[in-house]
């Protein structure tokens, strides 16, 4: 994928959340399972950079768990962010604006060296290897040795509901043929209609990534949804 169509994909779902986050966040009011099964098997004290935070719902959960580490979340939506950063007089969180395909995206962290680096339903929307890969990079400096770095990817096209909303790459002014394999557009249909760019992941497509940033995946398991499948999580320990 070339550098001008990954920044109309970047651009695209920029759009999005600015313009459907409070619709979005709407939709988010609980945990994924997935996301539920990971908070469950915390120590608690754990230092956690939430990449795409979106509207907290896990730095709430970690809040009423009582966890005593710090916890930081990103997100470029401030319409998400503005419903992230409330009520949580008991846990030690901050929140920061930024934009996780830029390049410089980890100079606005004023605490590095972390624990543990999430990204839940978040690297299905970055597109193209180059930059995941230059992500990918950058989460391995900001973790500690042999910290974890725990993402998932949404399994859309497991559900025929989902499936049925893939679109045409012109309706977005682009062409298949300028895009990735396992690259789609999907729509929106609450409060307006908006369209995303989402990437299919595969276990297969996953390691060899996880290789070229230094990982080790070290568990895979699907959850989400009526048939248990639409997430598809991995736990990366930096090697």
């Amino acid at each position: 994928m070339d550098a001008v169509t990954a920044g109309k994909l970047i651009e695209l779902n920029l759009q999005f959340y600015q313009t459907f986050g409070g619709e979005f966040s709407s939709t988010r009011r609980q945990l994924q399972p997935g996301v539920r099964r990971i908070v469950e098997n915390l120590e608690g004290s754990e230092r956690i950079l939430d990449l795409g935070c979106g509207n907290g719902n896990l730095v709430h959960e970690l809040a009423k768990r009582g966890h005593h580490g710090t916890y930081l979340g990103l997100d470029f939506s401030l319409p998400l962010l503005q419903a992230a950063d409330s009520g949580l007089e008991d846990l030690s969180a901050t929140f920061q604006q930024g934009d996780i395909t830029s390049a410089d995206w980890d100079s606005v962290l004023s605490h590095p060296a972390f624990d543990l680096i999430v990204a839940f339903a978040v690297l299905h929307h970055i597109p193209g290897e180059e930059i995941r890969l230059r992500l990918l990079q950058k989460v391995h400096r900001l973790l500690k040795p042999k910290g974890k770095f725990i993402l998932s990817n949404w399994q859309f096209l497991t559900s025929e509901k989902l499936k049925a909303r893939i679109q045409p790459w012109e309706i977005a002014g682009l062409s298949s043929e300028q895009v990735d394999e396992n690259d789609y557009l999907l729509d929106w249909r609450a409060g307006g209609t908006g369209l995303r760019y989402v990437h299919h992941f595969s276990e297969a497509e996953l390691k060899p990534l996880a290789a070229a940033a230094s990982f080790r995946v070290v568990e895979t398991f699907y959850s989400d949804g009526k048939n248990h499948k639409l997430g598809l999580y991995q736990i990366w320990e930096a090697e």
